[in-house]
C-alpha cells in the first residue's frame, strides 16, 4: 500500500522510497507556494493528490541522473520546471529543462550546488530554513551507523572528485548554517529518524583522506 509523505522538518516532507529510482527518497520543500520537489517520488494518485494539497510544484530539482525516474510524467501532471546540472541535461532531450553550471538560485533561501563525483552532474540543494538543510541525493548517504558519508560504488563516476566535493561543502558551511542533511537513499539506516541532525559537525569529523584512499566498494 502506498504511504502518505511524512513531515521530515517543519516545511520539508519525505516520500516513500521509489522503485523507479532504485529505492531513492524524494523530498518536497513547501515555501510560499513556490514549492520545490527534490528528485522523483512514485507518481501515484496518493502522491499527486498530496502535491496538489500542498500548492503544487514550481520546480523539480534532480540531484543526479539516477533520480530522473518519471520526471516527464511529473512535469506533465504539475507543470513544473525541471532543473538539472548541465552535464546531465542531455538525458532529458524531449523536455524543457533549466540547466546550470556551478550553482542555481531558486529563491533567496534555496540554492543548488554542483558536487560532482557520484555522477558528472551530481548536485545538492541547500535550503536555509530550519537552521540549514542540505539535500544530498546520493552524494552523501548515511552509513550503517547513521553517519553521513560519501559511499563509493561500482557506478561512482569519479571518487577523488567526489571527496573534493565533500570538502567544498565543509568549507562552504558552518555549524550555524548547516543543521540537517536529507539524504536521497539509505534512509533505513536512520532508524526512524527522517533527517541526519548535527550535520555540519558530523561532516567536519569525516576522515576524507582515508575515504579518498579507500578501494572498498559498497
Amino acid at each position: 500500500m502506498p504511504k502518505q509523505p511524512q513531515a521530515a522538518l517543519d516545511t520539508v516532507y519525505a516520500f516513500s522510497p521509489n522503485r523507479d529510482t532504485l529505492g531513492a527518497t524524494a523530498y518536497l520543500i513547501v515555501e510560499n507556494r513556490a514549492n520545490i520537489l527534490i528528485d522523483c517520488p512514485a507518481i501515484d494518485e496518493l502522491n499527486l493528490e498530496f502535491l496538489q494539497q500542498q500548492g503544487g510544484v514550481r520546480s523539480l530539482f534532480l540531484t543526479h541522473r539516477g533520480a530522473i525516474g518519471k520526471a516527464e510524467k511529473i512535469q506533465q501532471e504539475t507543470g513544473c520546471e525541471i532543473v538539472i546540472q548541465e552535464q546531465e541535461a542531455y538525458l532529458l532531450p524531449e523536455l524543457a529543462v533549466k540547466n546550470f553550471s556551478d550553482e542555481f538560485t531558486f529563491s533567496p533561501s534555496c540554492q543548488a550546488i554542483w558536487t560532482p563525483g557520484h555522477s558528472p552532474g551530481s548536485s545538492c540543494l541547500y535550503y536555509a530554513g530550519s537552521g540549514g538543510v542540505l539535500f544530498t541525493g546520493r552524494h552523501l548517504l548515511p552509513n550503517q551507523q547513521g553517519e553521513p558519508v560519501p559511499l563509493r560504488t561500482s557506478k561512482t563516476f569519479h571518487w577523488p572528485r567526489q571527496i573534493r566535493s565533500v570538502q567544498s561543502l565543509i568549507d562552504r558551511f558552518t555549524p550555524a548554517t548547516l543543521s540537517y542533511i536529507c539524504p536521497g537513499a539509505n534512509t533505513g539506516y536512520l532508524r526512524g529518524q527522517r533527517v541526519i541532525d548535527r550535520a555540519y559537525g558530523r561532516l567536519a569529523q569525516l576522515d576524507l583522506e582515508g575515504c579518498r584512499q579507500s578501494q572498498a566498494l559498497v
